[in-house]
């Protein structure tokens, strides 16, 4: 997990093949890359998103969703 201060977003870097699919209704509509979610400001961050994207990454092992 990381986040990375970029020129026009936050990058919060997480994602799994497996997390993601299953929050994939969450996640619908929001700036993504291949293993990351952006956000344009820091105001824009859905802590709650974010909270439960990290408690399903750290509940089992899986495969990340690209290098990073």
């Amino acid at each position: 997990m990381a986040f990375a201060s970029q020129r026009q977003y936050i990058s919060f870097y997480v994602l799994r093949t497996d997390v993601r699919k299953a929050f994939e209704e969450r996640l619908a509509g929001h700036d993504m890359g291949k293993g990351c979610l952006r956000f344009r400001k820091p105001e824009q961050i859905d802590f709650d998103l974010v909270r439960d994207l990290l408690r399903a990454t750290a509940a089992e092992p899986g495969t990340i969703c690209g290098p990073l």
